[in-house]
């Protein structure tokens, strides 16, 4: 049975990378997993760790990050290549969860590996989290970031975070009581041509320890394993390790929109 669910979600997927700017439903998505809509929706959050709504949304986001550092495009029409019929909502959404504005992430051109902001303050009581990373397959990476979640999906704002630059070991200081998402990635494997682009932006390793309950003053243990990132894994959509691909500049990317693209864009403008 777990072959085939995972099946079923795996289908439901690659339905979502083929039509990302379109608009369709739950009951599409199920239909092509050959599900009920019910069943559906809870196999596809047993397996992936969201829901079927919110993993397209982070697909979407994660190929307007991509059209943004590519092309010349400008927003409003990236928003509506990637399924949304309002720049705001797109802009609103995009920002919440890249932690930058659409505008403000086209302009950073460098590796940025670092989030874009400190560890937050907080006045609520608060404990630690503190574990083992493991890799799948074994490896020793640069830098490893691990971060507290309040979803099973990087984006936003994380509660406490750490970057591990060696060892296998990570301390969450500050975090809030409450059960979060221990959630953790490597930086992208290394890209060696333009060709490569499509998959560029994308954790090389991610792993993920949950829910995990904290409470003041106390100690959670949560140790980690990381493997390779698959079809079923959400993009990592909070901005820890972006750049561009080796030997890429703007200007190869400088196209005018296709002549689908440009229908898309008319039919959704004047609905």
């Amino acid at each position: 049975m777990a072959s085939t669910t995972k099946l079923a979600a795996e289908r439901a997927i690659r339905m979502m990378h083929e039509n990302l700017g379109d608009y369709f439903t739950i009951d599409d998505m199920a239909n092509s997993a050959m599900f009920s809509k019910f069943h559906f929706t809870r196999i596809f959050q047993e397996v992936t760790g969201v829901s079927p709504g919110r993993f397209l949304s982070a697909l979407r986001l994660q190929k307007a990050k991509q059209l943004l550092v590519s092309t010349r495009w400008n927003v409003a029409d990236i928003s509506v290549l990637v399924g949304y019929s309002s720049v705001g909502t797109f802009s609103t959404r995009f920002s919440k969860s890249v932690g930058l504005s659409p505008s403000h992430y086209r302009r950073h051109n460098n590796v940025i590996p670092h989030v874009l902001f400190d560890n937050p303050s907080s006045d609520r009581a608060a404990g630690t989290i503190t574990g083992r990373l493991r890799y799948d397959p074994p490896a020793s990476p640069s830098h490893t970031f691990v971060g507290a979640f309040p979803k099973r999906i990087l984006e936003g704002r994380p509660v406490s975070f750490t970057f591990v630059e060696s060892g296998d070991s990570y301390v969450l200081p500050n975090v809030p009581e409450g059960e979060w998402y221990v959630m953790a990635c490597t930086g992208p494997q290394s890209r060696r041509s333009v060709e490569a682009y499509a998959e560029w932006g994308q954790a090389g390793a991610v792993g993920t320890h949950g829910l995990v309950s904290v409470q003041s003053g106390a100690v959670a243990e949560a140790d980690i394993w990381l493997r390779p990132r698959c079809l079923l894994d959400p993009p990592v959509l909070l901005m820890l390790f972006d750049e561009h691909p080796p030997g890429a500049t703007p200007e190869r990317f400088n196209r005018p929109l296709s002549p689908a693209a440009y229908r898309t864009t008319a039919r959704l403008r004047s609905a």
